[in-house]
């Protein structure tokens, strides 16, 4: 039996009022905030009368329009420096990898390029040395290929140009590749959010892998999962593909980001994105 502890009503209908303004995104009128938290006009502007005091919220004296308060920024900041996106993804990763039932591995972008620091193993064997200390390649892997989309371009440049200067090394799918085709996947896992690679660079494997950013806009950390390719669902409507981006979106949202992420990050504007297609030699589409 599940039993729920009591709650004060009036905490959790402000917590509404605030959730509403939130969602806005910008200065909103009393009538649309009652309706966002499904209250009337008249209980709508006593509660707020309440978080203006609280600092909550503030009242623009010209428009009458509500926006969210200086503590509100304070508390929001507060709990952005408390989080450790590593240590969020490490309570978490066992969860997503028995869900799916397929390896689960976190990466973070090291000296060297995507490095794991995290892997949770599952029922299924995979037949991939991976384990924390494994380097991804940029072009070779499906962790790769989602950093080489979301990470900054100073440092991605040039990993992908010596990359492709030795496709001979060992797991990069580099190999046979040329610049318009780097440049064309940049372009596409930027595009849809994700990443994927079947078999390879391990034969027999296949991987989906998901970016997790940071209220900046910045990738913190990609989680990739990973398994036999007969058991890994590479398709756009893989319920597999959707329960990884869920739980990075999730990640993301913790973190102050976007909790579902199909275009490039907020945070990088027309300069940068000039910046990275130049380096991969693309047009400035």
């Amino acid at each position: 039996m599940t039993i729920r502890s009591r709650g004060v009503q009036s905490v959790e209908i402000a917590g509404r009022i605030l959730e509403a303004l939130m969602r806005a995104g910008r200065a909103a009128m009393l009538r649309d905030l009652a309706a966002g938290a499904a209250i009337t006009p008249a209980q709508a502007h006593a509660y707020l009368v309440s978080l203006r005091k609280l600092g909550l919220v503030e009242q623009d004296g010209a428009s009458g329009r509500y926006r969210l308060g200086p503590f509100a920024l304070r508390l929001g900041l507060a709990r952005l420096r408390g989080l450790d996106p590593l240590r969020m993804a490490a309570e978490t990763i066992g969860q997503i990898s028995d869900r799916l039932d397929l390896m689960v591995a976190i990466t973070v972008w090291g000296d060297h390029g995507p490095t794991v620091v995290q892997v949770h193993e599952a029922a299924t064997q995979v037949h991939a040395n991976v384990r924390a200390g494994t380097l991804f390649s940029l072009t070779g892997t499906a962790t790769g290929w989602v950093f080489a989309a979301f990470a900054a371009p100073a440092l991605i440049e040039d990993m992908i140009a010596a990359e492709l200067a030795n496709p001979a090394h060992s797991q990069r799918v580099a190999a046979g590749m040329r610049l318009e085709d780097v440049r064309r996947m940049v372009a596409r896992v930027r595009e849809v959010g994700y990443a994927t690679t079947a078999g390879a660079p391990v034969p027999g494997v296949s991987a989906i892998s998901a970016p997790v950013f940071d209220h900046g806009g910045q990738i913190q950390l990609a989680v990739t999962a990973m398994g036999p390719s007969g058991l890994v669902d590479l398709s756009p409507e893989s319920p597999q593909l959707a329960a990884l981006r869920a739980y990075a979106g999730e990640l993301s949202g913790q973190l102050g980001g976007e909790g579902s992420v199909f275009t490039l990050p907020s945070r990088t504007g027309p300069a940068d994105r000039v910046k990275m297609l130049a380096a991969l030699g693309a047009p400035e589409a």
